[in-house]
């Protein structure tokens, strides 16, 4: 038997219009220039060069002014180097520099995929069996440059969706804060991806520092250390290591007048600086009844991809943290959305062809292992993965899963594990949940389906999937229908 989908019609389209105001730099020299440049006209001349900048891009930006003086506070340091005190330039003069510091980005114009969806925490002015959601989506724009942004919609009883107006003013974070690190804290966490103490003397470093620092400070500690020390190349990497793992950290903070269409998380440490992408949200239960939301995702720095995580509670403000330990290694972590057992547990792929389950007492190490599911039918021979977190039902686990098969083609199943023990696979379709059909195999990467996080909602599942790398949509499918066939599959 085939479980029936249903397709809505609804998409998620790129949007060219949907732009960012980013910092812009070329280099000192090319900076000098500028600023010489601008610095020897009048000030009258600055304000009238001033004017139709403010007036055509007042439009298209939040306080475009702002953002034009925080990006002239990122370069001011160069005017040193002209002998110049920024105290004796004026306003004018400090908001036309940093517009020649700032460039427009379109942050979808490429794609807009890979979807999750999560029930909204504001469920304020819905009507009955209606339910306000948040779908997360990989945006892309131009370089292939990732990052997350957010839609808001309302379910009805049939669960067709009604997406809420989308804001045009768009943004980065307000504020974005480095971690303060307490050193014992901080030992401890390079104990547990390393033995540090045994390759490099403690003193050489985290003992110079106070008790709590920030990673500037923790930084020029290590530059310090290194012209004291020749170091061998496995020493040198350990010092990468320290670096990595305090860079990592930071949080954002947005602006409370923005709309959740309006909230850009792009790339802000150097190990993402090209791209946040697959972000599988989850709506967690902490052991206070307390709800959370995480997402697990990919960093990728244009070599080297690093799985990290993101927590909120509100979405206006966000901690992020690097996820490691042995097996924190590749793509696809997806967390359960409760402890199981006591212990955090967490989908996971290690050698890009099977799934795998972990648990950790530490939602941000991850140690060990187990064997999940290996390719078992001729559609996802080349690999299986997770389509995002599990989600919990009366019958057990339900995970949505990718299989990749003949041509390259990734379509979507569905697996059943014990509640009890999720090492325990109760079932899984021998058929495909959903496949591309004509209009979803035509996009940037062809024959593709996928995504990133599903929710249960009037008795149905709610599966929003990417089509073909390119935009996304989403189908609904009976859950008690697919938990029988998923019973019965075996």
């Amino acid at each position: 038997m085939q479980v029936a989908i249903n397709r809505k019609d609804i998409k998620f389209m790129p949007d060219s219009s949907r732009v960012i105001a980013r910092f812009l730099y070329t280099g000192d020299e090319r900076a000098l220039n500028t600023i010489r440049s601008v610095l020897g006209i009048t000030e009258v001349s600055a304000l009238e060069a001033l004017n139709p900048i403010l007036r055509d891009y007042s439009m298209r930006h939040r306080n475009i002014s702002k953002i034009f003086e925080k990006h002239f506070n990122k370069i001011s340091h160069l005017l040193k180097q002209l002998k110049i005190d920024s105290d004796t330039l004026s306003v004018f003069q400090k908001i036309l520099i940093g517009s020649y510091f700032t460039m427009e980005y379109s942050i979808e114009s490429a794609a807009f995929f890979n979807p999750s969806i999560m029930e909204h925490p504001d469920q304020s002015e819905t009507g009955t069996e209606e339910k306000r959601v948040i779908l997360s989506f990989r945006a892309t724009g131009e370089g292939h440059i990732s990052s997350i942004v957010f839609r808001t919609g309302v379910l009805d009883k049939n669960n067709n969706l009604s997406i809420e107006p989308v804001g045009k003013m768009l943004e980065e974070a307000k504020h974005i804060r480095r971690y303060v690190y307490e050193k014992d804290a901080f030992k401890s966490k390079l104990n547990e991806m390393k033995d540090f103490h045994a390759i490099i003397p403690p003193g050489l470093i985290l003992d110079k520092l106070n008790d709590t620092f920030t990673y500037g400070e923790l930084r020029d500690c290590i530059k310090e250390g290194r012209k004291s020390l020749h170091l061998a190349a496995d020493k040198e990497i350990l010092f990468n290591q320290i670096i990595w793992l305090a860079s990592s950290h930071y949080e954002l903070d947005f602006s409370l007048d923005t709309n959740i269409s309006e909230r850009v998380i792009f790339p802000v440490s150097t190990n993402e600086k090209n791209g946040i992408e697959d972000a599988r949200f989850v709506k967690f239960a902490d052991d206070d009844g307390k709800m959370n939301y995480y997402a697990t995702y990919t960093a990728y720095d244009g070599t080297t991809i690093l799985p990290k995580m993101l927590d909120t509670r509100d979405f206006y403000h966000f901690r992020v943290l690097p996820l490691h330990g042995e097996i924190a290694q590749n793509k696809g972590m997806a967390l359960f959305p409760r402890k199981v057992n006591g212990k955090y547990a967490m989908l996971c792929r290690l050698d890009g062809f099977n799934n795998y389950i972990a648990f950790s007492d530490n939602i941000s190490i991850w140690r060990e292992a187990k064997l999940l599911q290996q390719p078992k039918f001729p559609w996802e021979f080349i690999q299986i993965g997770n389509g995002g977190s599990p989600i919990e039902t009366p019958e057990g686990w339900l995970v949505i899963t990718h299989g990749v098969g003949p041509m390259r083609e990734y379509v979507l199943g569905a697996s059943l594990f014990d509640l009890q023990n999720p090492e325990k696979e109760i079932g899984r379709l021998k058929s495909p949940l959903l496949i591309p059909n004509t209009e979803e195999r035509e996009g940037y990467v062809p024959n593709v389906v996928y995504s990133c996080g599903s929710m249960i909602n009037n008795d149905e599942l709610i599966i929003p999937y990417a089509m073909s790398d390119y935009a996304s949509t989403y189908a609904t499918v009976n859950l008690r229908e697919l938990l029988n066939e998923l019973k019965n599959s075996k």
